[in-house]
């Protein structure tokens, strides 16, 4: 026997377009007891959704009512996100998170569920990751960036609206953007002092992307807040962008950390 929240819930994940065999395989409940249940609830999340007016459908399109929750989703949609098509129409947005950083999960979903308040978002397991995923019919709306292709190898550029948003939250972007292709991590070094050898550790943070339009999505947004950086290795597929400066730190700190 389930209660009535477990079925409310492998319904939702139904609503959103999954498949009988990937929700029963994730919640194990058997497709019989799922296809019963679809007679005996009522409908859930998806004509809710359905029915909810896109801000960028409207005949004055707006902005997303939690601007900064979408200038953070903004960046890891840009790091470690994409978007694809259901057969039955609408989209899948899929944020890949490690499973070592829990707390990003979290805050990968909470994001979702505040740009997009009248869906969902489920987490679907992965090997050493998690994919936060939510349907919607809007999702390229959002983020129109989305385009048959690797990032890398299209132009990314930012609608004005876009741009509009992450000029009034850049702190968002940039951690988004570290929390999807960045670190904190500790550098290590040592000198002889007096005769002595010493080792100094200092923090350092580092941004590394493919794409040469996120980059500078990435370095503007750091101009924009006053944090000195740098240009480090760069290999022939990506570059790395380095934050070391002890201020400079010291604001990242303040407005992103580390990941947890």
């Amino acid at each position: 026997m389930y209660d009535l929240a477990t079925r409310k819930h492998a319904l939702s994940l139904l609503s959103d377009g999954r498949s009988l065999n990937s929700v029963s395989k994730q919640t194990g409940i058997s497709r019989a007891a799922l296809r019963a249940w679809g007679t005996r609830l009522e409908p859930l999340p998806r004509l809710r959704a359905q029915a909810a007016p896109c801000v960028r459908c409207r005949p004055v399109p707006g902005l997303p009512d939690d601007a900064a929750a979408y200038s953070y989703l903004l960046g890891l949609y840009l790091g470690d996100g994409c978007i694809s098509e259901h057969p039955r129409g609408g989209h899948h947005l899929r944020i890949a998170c490690a499973d070592a950083w829990p707390g990003l999960i979290e805050a990968c979903r909470a994001a979702i569920l505040a740009v997009r308040p009248e869906g969902t978002a489920y987490i679907l397991q992965k090997q050493g990751c998690v994919a936060v995923t939510s349907y919607g019919r809007h999702w390229k709306c959002l983020f129109p960036q989305h385009s048959p292709g690797k990032k890398h190898e299209r132009p990314i550029v930012l609608a004005p609206w876009q741009q509009q948003i992450v000029t009034e939250h850049p702190w968002a972007l940039i951690r988004g953007l570290i929390h999807s292709d960045g670190c904190r991590i500790t550098n290590w070094t040592e000198k002889i002092i007096g005769g002595r050898m010493k080792r100094y550790e200092y923090p350092r943070y580092f941004f590394t992307n493919t794409s040469a339009d996120i980059i500078g999505l990435f370095t503007a947004a750091l101009d924009r807040v006053g944090v000195e950086w740098k240009s480090a290795h760069q290999s022939r597929t990506a570059q790395n962008i380095s934050v070391a400066r002890r201020a400079s730190v010291a604001l990242m700190d303040l407005h992103v950390g580390p990941k947890s």
